[in-house]
């Protein structure tokens, strides 16, 4: 019978000699055994009746192992096999040989495994369980591998340089998933379903860089942890419609997309880099886009209501188009909130007012971009009309 965990063995000598332990563990296998025999056919003389057993410790550097003999103070919490041997009763279960543990075995500590060739990929065994950081890059990985979504320790994953077109809806099995890289392979759209798993409390990075994503979902505002984004190298025509609700971010590349102006929560960002060069942004439109409503209709109406007053709604309750629109509302620069019945104008925006250190958006040295704002009446657009000046 064998566990495996930390061990500290301490000495009790150690303080009579004046002498302090280490205070360290290390990864061992710990082996219930039949003691030793001296001619190979008789046990060891003295063994007591019902005390025929003794702990092995064996490590990476000593596979062979120390011997301890057991004792109640040692075998107080080792399974019940231990326990019996505690209480000096015969121990009817099988119990292992004196052997060298094998190096396989100790590869189930591992905590981190690099991977970055097709042909060291672990095809006939399993990851070890205990991974908490885990690269497999430049390996052609046309899928993510189900197996990693079994290493519930996972806290850092590293899939760059493959193929993957598709993340598997149950990727928030990782629930301890805090940085994801996914740089350099074929995503072409970004699942609902991953932004709305546990991961909205772990992920603080995430690296989309070098795909062919086109838009982000409504709902990817939801991985509010994220401290460092990264979207460069894509096909991207606006940021995320409420990125406003990133509080947590700090670090934003958006480089080299096909972005035409800056969502109108772009504005309440804090971050402490920000890189927006190489995109298609728009010279602000002289005339402002109006879509006023008088009266307004009943959905408007509602709507307002049920976001000012911050009413739970879903598409249990509503329907799911209704729930669509109600993601997608505008922000008025009052702070109400709008549907269908707004002025819509463009103004720039300084891109040092939202982060310290900015990289220039082309090669002409500007720091300032495109941004959209909404007014929900004639009367905030007039009193706001020097702002698009």
């Amino acid at each position: 019978m064998r566990l495996h965990c930390e061990v500290e063995v301490l000495s009790r000598h150690l303080p009579v000699l004046g002498l302090k332990s280490r205070g360290k563990g290390v990864r061992a296998v710990v082996s219930l055994c039949q003691p030793p025999r001296r001619s190979g056919l008789q046990p060891l003389a003295g063994a007591e009746p019902g005390r025929g057993a003794c702990l092995l410790v064996s490590t990476m550097k000593d596979k062979h192992g120390t011997r301890y003999q057991a004792s109640p103070g040692n075998l107080k919490s080792f399974l019940s096999a231990v326990r019996m041997a505690h209480r000096g009763c015969d121990i009817s279960i099988p119990l292992s040989t004196l052997t060298p543990v094998k190096t396989s075995e100790f590869e189930k500590f591992k905590t981190k495994m690099v991977i970055t060739s097709k042909k060291d990929y672990p095809l006939s065994r399993s990851f070890p369980y205990s991974l908490e950081h885990l690269q497999t890059s430049h390996c052609r990985l046309a899928r993510v591998d189900m197996r990693m979504l079994c290493l519930k320790n996972l806290r850092k994953l590293d899939l760059s340089h493959n193929c993957i077109k598709k993340l598997p809806a149950t990727i928030g099995d990782l629930t301890h998933l805090q940085e994801l890289n996914l740089n350099d392979n074929h995503l072409e759209s970004f699942a609902v379903s991953f932004c709305q798993s546990t991961l909205q409390k772990t992920l603080q990075s995430l690296d989309l860089s070098k795909n062919k994503i086109k838009a982000l979902p409504v709902q990817f505002c939801q991985l509010r942890e994220l401290r460092n984004l990264n979207l460069s190298d894509n096909e991207l025509i606006h940021l995320p419609f409420k990125i406003g609700q990133l509080t947590n971010l700090r670090f934003l590349s958006a480089a080299r997309n096909k972005i035409t102006n800056l969502p109108c929560e772009f504005k309440v960002l804090s971050l402490e880099y920000l890189d927006l060069f190489g995109n298609a942004f728009e010279k602000p439109g002289a005339l402002p886009i109006i879509k006023l409503q008088v009266p307004l209709t009943l959905l408007e109406s509602c709507a307002q209501t049920i976001l000012s007053n911050r009413i739970p709604y879903g598409p249990h309750i509503i329907p799911f188009h209704v729930c669509r629109d109600l993601d997608t509302a505008k922000t008025c620069v009052c702070g109400r909130l709008c549907l269908e019945s707004f002025i819509q104008g463009t103004t720039t925006i300084n891109l040092h007012s939202i982060a310290h250190t900015v990289v220039l958006v082309d090669n002409v040295d500007r720091m300032e971009a495109p941004i959209i704002s909404y007014f929900c009446s004639l009367t905030c657009y007039v009193n706001s009309s020097d702002i698009l000046k």
